[in-house]
């Protein structure tokens, strides 16, 4: 069942890299009404996550300033424990 909080007509963005094809999984991204930000992943749309556009803003800001980018060197290394 849909939670009645979050908009039925939203259009979602999927984030998958560049000529990949198939279902992912993939975060996807929708942004709403009220300056709401909504993200799923593709194996389980039913589980949304709301945010605000300030805190999203935020997070795409750290995002091209590098900030997270241990986190996907972690990844290329094959660990399973965040450094």
């Amino acid at each position: 069942m849909a939670d009645p909080a979050i908009p039925a007509d939203l259009t979602w963005i999927r984030a998958a890299p560049d000529g990949e094809q198939g279902p992912g999984p993939w975060i996807e991204v929708a942004f709403g009404p009220g300056e709401f930000v909504y993200l799923r992943e593709t194996s389980d749309p039913g589980n949304v996550v709301t945010t605000t556009m300030t805190k999203w803003d935020a997070f795409t800001k750290g995002v091209t300033a590098g900030e997270f980018d241990h986190f996907a060197e972690h990844d290329r290394a094959g660990s399973d424990t965040p450094s």
